[in-house]
């Protein structure tokens, strides 16, 4: 049972609590019942990452058996048979799609939409440098559509520039683990890598972190967002995702620990602390903004 659970990756399933990011931004958290709309739309847009997880992992079965980590996969392992695999992948399709259409039909065609670039990346795309990146990100920023889309909540171009930010620079880190491997080994663990060195890596990571902070500083200050949420003091909260991002950097080059960021956010507790204090502090800009202290 252990194999199967691991087969769909549901540690991997906190990527898609970006689902809940409009209805948090735009001070709806207390909404129950867009709460519970937005939790059933996370489990069907689980259900839909787990199958292209299982499709990758049948890809690359061969890849994974060379790989130092990725060798104990259900499907390199041997663990979970083919067979098995396919059978749980057309349930978790017909499950995460016919819930979709339950749901919204907006957010099919979002969830559509992420399973079609997903399939394109698992059968070729993420073989060519910086495209593969350029995927991933534009995933997370489906995420947050698709929990808008649910919500019926708009999103403002500035959150979509911040998810894809943050996004792209996890996925830059995550290269610079693959490229550390191939150091350590001479193997490379997937075709993109080719694509990349230290040099570039490390160049692109201080980049894209140098317009993460910026453009957050800008988002918190701009009257767009000032006036919608009713105050001026969000940039309080960018200590927070200062310290977070300097911590992510700091396990990257100090500790050479640029592993899977949803494993570092599982056992990092630094960056668990700036995430809550950072949720805490929004909380209390946004939805405590009529107590007297705050006015």
């Amino acid at each position: 049972m252990n194999a199967y659970i691991k087969l769909i990756r549901p540690k991997d399933w906190a990527k898609n609590m970006f689902m809940f990011i409009p209805v948090f931004f735009a001070g709806d958290l207390l909404d129950t019942e867009r709460l519970l709309h937005v939790f059933a739309g996370f489990l069907c847009f689980s259900c839909i990452a787990s199958s292209v997880y299982i499709i990758n992992d049948y890809r690359d079965i061969e890849d994974d058996k060379i790989h130092p980590v990725k060798c104990n996969r259900p499907l390199a392992s041997g663990a979970v048979s083919k067979t098995a695999a396919i059978v749980i992948l057309i349930l978790l399709l017909i499950a995460g799609f016919t819930g979709a259409f339950l749901i919204r039909d907006k957010f099919l065609f979002v969830l559509g939409i992420y399973f079609i670039l997903n399939l394109g990346y698992s059968f070729g795309l993420k073989n060519i440098p910086i495209l593969d990146i350029f995927i991933i990100a534009i995933g997370f920023v489906l995420r947050v559509k698709a929990g808008g889309v649910i919500a019926k909540i708009g999103i403002s171009e500035w959150l979509n520039i911040m998810v894809f930010l943050l996004a792209l620079f996890m996925a830059i880190a995550k290269r610079r683990d693959d490229v550390l491997i191939k150091i350590a080994s001479g193997n490379d663990m997937r075709k993109a890598v080719k694509g990349y060195n230290l040099d570039f890596i490390n160049v692109a990571l201080s980049l894209i972190c140098a317009i993460i902070i910026v453009a957050y500083f800008m988002y918190t200050m701009s009257p767009e967002i000032t006036n919608r949420l009713h105050t001026y003091r969000l940039y309080y909260t960018c200590l927070f995702v200062l310290a977070g991002i300097l911590r992510y950097l700091q396990l990257i080059f100090v500790q050479q620990d640029s592993q899977s960021p949803t494993k570092i956010l599982y056992k990092d507790r630094f960056i668990q602390l700036s995430i809550v204090l950072w949720m805490i502090s929004f909380y209390i800009l946004i939805y405590m903004n009529d107590v007297k202290i705050f006015k």
